[in-house]
């Protein structure tokens, strides 16, 4: 058995995504592991390089975890060809053009979605990428979350008969910042910095309905800027101008509709911060983060329309959950996993640039269908 070691350039892991999901729980514990095995026995070793444009805050995050090599100079990690693999979670608006300059240097590309802030960008990077032969990735996490797998499990099982529909909710309220700091970051609602809960949820949605419901072809979609000033994280008011809810309906392949709600305006009141009501002919799930409901149709309740007395029914009652009879480990780490054996055995990888492009496709159509007050085709994506 063989050890080989895989140098990763970290860009833009001083958010909290970058740091807890990516760094700290896939890369750190992937080292504190032994690596990732592949299928002759051979185990390759991640070593991250992390990059930031803040000196005293890359140190700072390096020193904390162990972390031996970081740098403020992009560029001349880029030249390093010790170095395999460029990873971005910084500015969506940055995301292209740095993926690009990495694609010129030679480098796997693996990073955060949204892969662009445009379709035109996303298609770009896809295409330059294929043409470089660079194996590439973008990070579709909700896919590997525990209530989505058993989500996944049902269908397969065949557990909802005919699928006809999915109603999903996702959001919590994002103080404005006044009285209480808010809990994202304030450029996530000013259009000027590519904020917007459209274009951040929509291209989740997007891999989430393709793969587990059916895949996009049509969208009509309502936007909204419901919190019109918030206050920053030096306490400075300012114009909050990009939406913060979305109120969206898809037409899958197939005929379900799908209906998702997103907004950072909306006080929680259901299991989870994110739920997925899947009915189907035979049966229906709830799914949330970790846990996931059922109800088939052998005991489905029988209610009856009657305002003028109590409800009896506890509707709550007759839905089972589905056991953890599987182990679940955290689903940005089992991605990075799959995407380093797909670097150094091929092992198959699905999750390509042009699967993120897909995501930026959706969004740009429920912003125009927001804008122009109607349904939007969504045509498959050609390279």
């Amino acid at each position: 058995m063989a050890e080989r070691r895989l140098g990763i350039i970290m860009n833009g892991v001083t958010g909290r995504m970058g740091t807890n999901q990516h760094l700290v729980r896939s890369i750190l514990a992937i080292r504190k592991q032994g690596g990732v095995a592949l299928a002759n026995g051979d185990r390759v070793m991640p070593d991250p390089i992390l990059v930031g444009r803040d000196a005293e805050k890359v140190r700072r995050l390096a020193e904390a975890h162990g972390v031996a090599r970081w740098t403020t100079d992009l560029d001349k990690a880029l030249d390093d060809k010790r170095d395999e693999v460029f990873f971005d979670a910084a500015s969506t608006q940055l995301r292209a053009s740095l993926v690009r300059k990495a694609i010129a240097a030679g480098k796997h590309i693996y990073c955060e979605k949204p892969v662009a802030d445009t379709l035109a960008d996303a298609l770009d990077i896809a295409r330059a990428a294929k043409a470089a032969g660079v194996k590439n990735g973008v990070v579709q996490d909700k896919l590997f979350l525990p209530g989505l797998l058993k989500l996944r499990m049902l269908r397969e099982a065949g557990f909802f008969g005919r699928m006809l529909s999915v109603r999903g909710e996702f959001g919590y309220w994002v103080f404005e910042g006044d009285w209480q700091a808010a809990q994202r970051p304030s450029w996530n609602y000013r259009k000027a910095d590519g904020g917007g809960i459209i274009l951040d949820m929509v291209c989740h949605w997007r891999y989430v309905l393709d793969n587990l419901f059916g895949e996009v072809e049509a969208v009509s979609c309502l936007g909204a800027v419901h919190i019109p000033e918030r206050w920053d994280e030096k306490g400075e008011r300012y114009d909050a101008d990009a939406d913060d809810a979305c109120y969206a309906t898809f037409q899958l392949k197939g005929g379900v509709i799908a209906q998702i709600n997103s907004s950072w305006t909306t006080r929680v009141r259901r299991d989870d911060l994110v739920t997925f009501h899947v009915d189907g002919t035979h049966g229906s799930a709830v799914a949330g983060l970790w846990k996931c409901f059922t109800q088939g149709r052998v005991n489905t309740p029988r209610p009856v329309w009657n305002p003028d007395v109590p409800q009896t029914i506890d509707f709550r009652q007759s839905w089972a959950e589905v056991p953890e009879n599987l182990a679940f480990d955290n689903g940005f780490k089992v991605e990075w996993e799959m995407f380093i054996r797909h670097l150094c055995e091929d092992a198959p990888f699905k999750h390509t640039l042009i699967e993120g492009a897909k995501g930026v496709q959706l969004a740009e159509a429920a912003m125009k269908s927001w804008r122009e007050r109607k349904w939007i085709d969504v045509p498959a994506l050609a390279m």
